[in-house]
């Protein structure tokens, strides 16, 4: 009995989560005739009634980048706004932060109307939504950027994009909610859910203060519940301001100020925030966060492309991705990236400049010498033995270059002595000496010499001197 009681309770759950959870409500496209007239689930009507919610009444889209969520809020009988259903965003590109300019890849942040003349039946995506980038808050701010879509097809470059059977869902309820009177449905598109804990782990990051602007007006909904009134002034955000003046988006903001009621419950909402915040500051000390960049996202989430075209390509999330660092290990990562992306573009550069000096079947320059000449360490140098000629191979009659003497010399034979003590008239005895006991270029240079100082000489060399070598046009005479 109690089995059947545990099987009932889990049954009757699994129904109610239908209504968010995507898995158990997923649409057979296949069976979808006309996709912009496409009817909801017997489901998803059912929860509008238990909710209290009109098929055509209002809707308004809150997007977290961080954890890849898109959340659809209906309202109910008393214009309060629920959650009726979350999808898990199929791809966005970039990183958190907003988007600044065309091709940032960064996909828009913060809060923007969505009229009817925004919805696209005709995408190449299945369907689409335009947000509207840039808004007024944007355009003030110099900010540039076009065609940002939420859509289908799994396939972001800037855009929000989800699952065919999800867009054709989300595409329904927009359309429900104009054909039922609404005006424009607010999208708020934030990096995170901004609780305390979240806003302190991300204190670090370059764009805090932007987000701070943010949360004025995810506070402002937490507590009402209903979207709030956006203006810009000063180039920034303003939520549920009264003015008797008009809001000049770069001009200086009118006299405003916050309904009482509001105030208020804001009020007592800060002073538990801060106490939150406080607690959270000392939870993360010493801490910082690492935000992944869109290839880490993709890493972690390969797998689900398997199988599937190669246009579909989702990112996962910075949750799963992402990770709590000490300070200096942080550092020491993004000092680590930064000089791998510089050695990769200086490659780049390089492959770049030779190709350029190559086109056209040019051959590949080689580098000049350098003018400043290298200094030589002539100790460390040795002077390699002076090669014979070509014509030396073949005779003795053309002098060898002579090699420079050894640094130090062995003395001479004692034998060279007394020849060199001899009067000049015996000369020619020591010059024989001379020639055994010197170098060999030394001697060579010698026997080169000596028929120019005295061809008699040359004629009467000892017998054991070696003979000259024959004239190479003597080789083959007889």
């Amino acid at each position: 009995m109690r089995f059947r009681n545990l099987v009932a309770t889990a049954a009757i759950a699994a129904a109610l989560a239908g209504c968010t959870n995507e898995t158990l409500d997923s649409v057979n496209l296949s069976s979808v005739k006309n996709k912009t007239e496409y009817q909801l689930s017997s489901k998803m009507t059912a929860k509008m009634r238990e909710l209290g919610m009109q098929k055509t009444s209002p809707i308004a889209l809150r997007i977290f980048k961080e954890e890849g969520t898109l959340e659809v809020w209906k309202a109910n009988a008393a214009n309060r706004f629920q959650l009726l259903k979350s999808y898990k965003i199929c791809a966005w590109s970039g990183k958190l932060g907003p988007k600044v300019k065309e091709g940032d890849r960064q996909a828009p942040e913060g809060f923007y109307p969505l009229f009817p003349h925004q919805m696209n039946p005709n995408s190449n995506y299945y369907l689409a939504i335009n947000t509207g980038f840039p808004n007024t808050y944007d355009k003030a701010n110099g900010r540039s950027g076009t065609h940002l879509m939420i859509h289908g097809a799994c396939s972001s470059s800037g855009c929000y994009s989800m699952t065919d059977e999800q867009i054709i869902e989300i595409f329904a309820l927009a359309r429900d909610a104009f054909r039922g009177g609404q005006q424009s449905v607010q999208l708020q598109a934030f990096p995170f859910r901004m609780t305390a804990e979240n806003m302190a782990r991300h204190r670090d990051n370059p764009n805090i203060e932007f987000w701070k602007m943010l949360k004025a007006g995810y506070d402002q909904f937490e507590v009402t519940k209903r979207p709030p009134d956006v203006n810009v002034c000063e180039r920034k955000y303003v939520f549920n301001q009264q003015s008797d003046s008009t809001f000049n988006p770069t001009g200086q903001c009118p006299a405003m100020s916050t309904p009482p009621a509001l105030q208020v419950a804001m009020t007592n909402f800060e002073k538990d925030y801060q106490r939150d915040y406080d607690k959270a500051l000392k939870k993360y000390e010493g801490m910082v966060w690492y935000e992944p960049s869109e290839a880490e996202r993709k890493a972690i989430v390969a797998d689900q492309r398997k199988g599937r075209e190669l246009a579909y390509a989702p990112t996962g999330n910075s949750l799963d991705a992402g990770k709590l660092m000490k300070v200096s290990d942080l550092e020491k990562q993004l000092a680590d990236q930064k000089a791998a992306e510089e050695a990769k573009q200086a490659a780049l550069i390089q492959k770049e400049a030779l190709e350029k000096a190559t086109r056209g079947g040019a051959s590949v320059p080689v580098p000049q010498a350098s003018p400043i000449e290298r200094p030589v360490l002539q100790a460390a140098v040795q002077t390699p033995p002076a090669r014979k000629s070509f014509w030396n191979l073949f005779s003795a009659s053309e002098p060898e270059a002579a090699t420079p003497a050894p640094a130090a010399q062995a003395p001479a034979p004692q034998a060279a002595a007394p020849a060199a003590q001899q009067p000049a008239a015996n000369q020619q005895p020591a010059a024989a000496d001379q020639k055994q006991t010197g170098t060999p270029a030394e001697s060579n240079a010698q026997v080169a010499a000596a028929p120019a100082e005295n061809p008699q000489a040359a004629t009467e060399q000892p017998a054991a001197e070696q003979p000259k070598k024959r004239p190479f046009w003597k080789i083959w005479g007889n």
